[in-house]
């Protein structure tokens, strides 16, 4: 579902974020994106959502070339930055769906994707509210509601539960689970790579330093450590 060859973004001081990076996504697994502050993970993952263009590289993202169809890209992914993007002030159900609607659904089929939407999250009822009403996790489950409207094959999400209590963290771990798409997720969090991800690459000074899942990766759990102090 991701394949991804040599991906390099050097910026206009020289200094190389992302240097080479190489690694695969099967369909439907859920892979963590590990490292420290600086490490490349948000930019590795603004490239692959089309947001920043590519140095050198490439990458296909559920079939289509980032490249050369980065609007096939964008149709097929949906994305969560770390900050979220909810209107503190306007109701929820307006603004989800004006985004339904940038999609292409008319008003009938937006409200009933919404309303699929929000069950499966278990926000059915919150339409009413406006985003600066909404709990911590209440808000993160918004966000990817919002990133869920297109039927999506591959959900990107940029550090989901940083700030989060450790039971709106372990509540928004069971949605992302039963959603059954394919979930590129960067994390600070060892807990959270343990607990949710089939796979884990970590990352260094923009290279992949490990990879593996959480059980393979047991024997390396030190250098794990080391770069989640770094992280915090």
């Amino acid at each position: 579902m991701i394949d991804v060859s040599g991906l390099t973004k050097t910026f206009k001081n020289g200094v190389n974020v992302v240097d080479g990076v190489d690694f695969s996504v099967a369909p439907g697994e859920i892979v963590g994106f590990l490292g420290p502050n600086g490490a490349g993970k948000t930019t590795t993952m603004r490239m692959l959502t089309t947001l920043l263009p590519p140095t050198s590289g490439r990458a296909t993202i559920a079939g289509h070339d980032l490249l050369t169809d980065p609007r096939g890209v964008r149709r097929s992914i949906g994305y969560v930055s770390q900050g979220g993007g909810i209107n503190p002030v306007n109701p929820l159900g307006d603004e989800l769906e004006l985004q339904a609607m940038l999609y292409g659904m008319s008003r009938a089929e937006a409200r009933e994707r919404i309303a699929q939407t929000l069950e499966t999250l278990q926000l059915t009822g919150m339409e009413s509210m406006p985003g600066g009403a909404l709990s911590g996790g209440q808000r993160r489950r918004f966000d990817i509601a919002f990133s869920l409207l297109h039927r999506p094959s591959v959900l990107f999400l940029d550090e989901p539960s940083t700030g989060l209590d450790p039971q709106s963290r372990a509540g928004l771990w069971d949605h992302i689970r039963s959603l059954g798409l394919t979930v590129f997720i960067s994390t600070h969090y060892l807990e959270e790579a343990e607990a949710l991800c089939d796979r884990l690459l970590i990352i260094d000074s923009g290279r992949i330093a490990a990879h593996g899942s959480p059980a393979e990766l047991k024997g390396d759990r030190t250098l794990i450590e080391a770069f989640m102090e770094i992280a915090s």
